[in-house]
């Protein structure tokens, strides 16, 4: 039977408490306009629990928590700012005609868009759309998938998190509020040009291709990754998780373009990073774009060991610290290097016979810690997109358990028909596996309850 989802219902939640006139606009930090896509969509999946109106407890919750967020009740005005009104999240019910363990048993990663209240499309305008969408799907057997769809502008990953979190506590009852830090916009100020938009759509343009292109998971078992971490050991500096997977996904793509073209090509990769942890500054719940980009690159001639790789991907990542923030941040300085480095990348991009691989992490971001009071999700859910223009990209997810990792890949479909059949990764990780592998077998027998 094919899964539908039907729209039940449309509504604005409207904020519990009125914004004060003085915040009426919000204004978009200068690393808002870096953002080339429209939404960073998640959805969170839960089993079965009696809990009575969960629906109406999650309108109620979501109303308390606008008034703190204020900005997210609001609209897009344009690339500087948001509109902050009132109106409320666009909130929509529907009804799933399957159970949940049915789904999850194989999830068709092309439903998953259903779940979600928004469409997407690169190129669609965001002017005078709401900043907070958010879509409630029921199952036939009570569990439910939470779609939402928040403005890039506005939240990267961890200020997602944030949210959630903030949700959820509300939720539950809980009488510590968390509040969200609006200081991104003081950190890094825009000025009344989009000057720093304009010059990332060129580079974004670089690393955009166009074909068809397929998305799928690839998860990681802790074992695997640990066995990869002692191959990429040097000198007793042991890499990290993200550090691990991206380079060797990264190693992967380069084998898969030696076997498409013949030849090795130069790669280039770009992993943009959580600036919170770097700066010296109380950013803690703070919203915005708080992330930048690191870049590495390998030449065509040889192809590079995991330890080489694994060591380019952490010196580009290290690079992103306290000292460029502070250039960054400087009225002098900040400028011409925020346009050097995004040149720099553009200019990679742009060079003939050279592949790019693109990551972005929501590891450590806490996702598998949204209780609303009826549980951890049994599945946390990225987003990838089947269209003709794209990115190869990675997004790295944790596991339920917290010890695996599951790569969101997306690749030109020629591109993945070929990893699919990389020997070394099959035995290391699979593709697209059941979501119930990575949790309790306890949950899975609930779910068929």
């Amino acid at each position: 039977m094919k899964m539908d989802v039907e729209i039940i219902s449309t509504q604005l939640i409207k904020p519990s408490s009125p914004t004060p006139p003085h915040l009426k606009i919000f204004k978009l930090s200068l690393l808002d306009q870096l953002v080339p896509v429209p939404y960073a969509p998640i959805i969170l999946f839960y089993h079965h629990e009696i809990v009575p109106d969960r629906v109406e407890l999650l309108k109620k919750s979501l109303s308390n928590i606008l008034s703190r967020f204020y900005p997210l009740a609001g609209r897009i005005k344009d690339d500087l700012s948001i509109v902050c009104n009132d109106e409320g999240a666009y909130f929509v019910e529907a009804r799933v005609n399957c159970r949940l363990d049915e789904f999850l048993e194989q999830p068709d990663l092309t439903a998953l868009p259903g779940f979600l209240p928004c469409d997407f499309n690169l190129k669609e305008p965001t002017a005078g759309t709401y900043v907070t969408n958010i879509q409630v799907n029921m199952f036939r057997c009570g569990g439910i998938a939470i779609g939402v769809c928040i403005s890039h502008k506005i939240l990267d990953g961890a200020a997602l998190s944030t949210f959630l979190k903030a949700w959820t506590a509300t939720t539950r009852g809980c009488k510590e509020a968390i509040n969200p830090n609006f200081i991104s916009t003081s950190l890094f100020p825009a000025a009344d040009d989009l000057w720093l938009r304009d010059s990332s759509l060129v580079m974004w343009g670089s690393l955009f291709k166009k074909g068809k292109s397929v998305t799928r998971r690839i998860v990681f078992g802790s074992s695997s990754i640990a066995a990869l971490k002692a191959r990429a050991t040097v000198s007793g500096k042991c890499p990290t998780r993200v550090e691990t997977i991206s380079a060797f996904l990264w190693k992967c793509t380069m084998a898969v373009s030696k076997e498409k073209k013949g030849f090795r090509k130069a790669s280039l990769l770009t992993h943009l990073v959580n600036l919170r942890r770097r700066m010296g500054y109380n950013v803690e719940n703070s919203t915005g774009n708080l992330m930048w980009i690191a870049s590495a690159k390998t030449k065509g001639e040889n192809m590079s060991d995991l330890a080489d790789l694994v060591g380019q991907v952490r010196k580009a990542i290290s690079r992103v610290d306290g000292d460029l923030i502070k250039k960054l941040r400087d009225d002098d300085e900040g400028k011409s290097l925020f346009s050097e480095i995004i040149r720099e990348i553009g200019d990679e991009a742009s060079k003939d016979g050279l592949e790019h691989l693109g990551f972005s992490s929501w590891c450590k971001l806490g996702f598998y810690e949204a209780d609303f009071g009826w549980g951890k999700p049994v599945w946390v859910s990225s987003f990838g997109m089947e269209n003709s223009v794209f990115m190869n990209l990675v997004i790295l997810v944790d596991t339920q358990l917290g010890d695996g990792i599951e790569a969101w890949v997306t690749l030109d479909e020629q591109d993945m028909a070929i990893l699919e059949r990389d020997e070394e990764l099959l035995q290391l990780a699979k593709f697209d596996p059941t979501p119930l592998m990575t949790s309790n077998h306890s949950i899975k027998l609930r779910l068929r309850l």
